[in-house]
């Protein structure tokens, strides 16, 4: 595995080169442009609003500023592992004629997929940082753990990148299965509502490592406080096993990559 790393270090400028394509293809000929990076969390955001207020005037509660700031926080990343996995399902597919004639790491398609995501991600940020300054949440010293929240979603989304991508190109039904996982797991995942609201059920929730990294935003930056350690832990550890063993998992069938496209 060193060695795989070490290739894929010297090949590090086509990564930056494929993700430069990946963005560019990704926007081309779009009226909108980049704002669709920024655009669909928003809806996300919107449509979570709507379901909080609707959840308050059923329990006679309020929606207030930090309820819409919680779902903002969460509703980004989300739109990140969700792009970043469905981007990557079926990267060595659309690039099958590269992957069978030159060579070169193959790992390199889906770390640009999850990179060109990653981009995404980064765009979207910009409002949503002006958003929580707006809103009256101060910055503390808690959103000192934002980094390693975020290190940790991304060696989720890579692990589970690595993954798919590999898997899909030896079974097309995967593409199915991971299509029916992203839409659904907005469901099993806590983007519109805040674990606590869930009582003791709430640790099911909790299992879902995405769950983990997305309270910890939210009590590190809206709530003002230290990120439960144990679950930051148990996503941290699920996105490093993740990351390894999809890595692993993805050389070993590597070799086979040009027969089953």
């Amino acid at each position: 595995m060193r060695e795989a790393l070490r290739e894929l270090w010297r090949y590090r400028g086509l990564l930056y080169a494929v993700i430069d394509r990946d963005i560019k293809i990704k926007y081309k000929q779009s009226v909108m442009g980049f704002m669709w990076a920024i655009l669909m969390p928003l809806v996300i955001v919107l449509v979570g609003v709507m379901v909080r207020y609707a959840y308050a005037l059923a329990a006679g509660a309020t929606v207030n500023v930090a309820d819409v700031a919680g779902v903002a926080i969460r509703s980004v990343p989300w739109a990140f592992t969700v792009s970043g996995i469905r981007f990557a399902t079926n990267c060595l597919i659309s690039n099958s004629s590269l992957v069978t004639k030159i060579y070169f790491p193959k790992e390199i398609f889906p770390m640009a997929a999850v990179g060109s995501s990653l981009f995404d991600l980064c765009v979207a940020a910009v409002p949503l940082i002006l958003l929580v300054a707006f809103s009256g949440i101060g910055a503390n010293v808690h959103m000192l753990w934002v980094p390693a929240i975020l290190v940790t979603l991304l060696l989720i989304v890579t692990g589970l990148a690595f993954l798919v991508s590999a898997a899909s190109l030896f079974y097309r039904d995967v593409k199915y299965l991971v299509e029916v996982a992203l839409t659904f797991g907005i469901f099993v995942t806590p983007v519109f509502f805040n674990v606590s609201m869930f009582g003791k059920y709430g640790v099911l929730m909790m299992l879902n490592p995405v769950s983990g990294v997305l309270e910890a935003l939210d009590a590190a930056v809206v709530r003002g406080h230290t990120p439960d350690l144990f679950w930051l832990a148990y996503s941290f550890v699920f996105g490093a096993v993740a990351f390894i063993g999809g890595y692993m998992f993805f050389k070993r069938l590597e070799p086979a990559f040009a027969e089953s496209i």
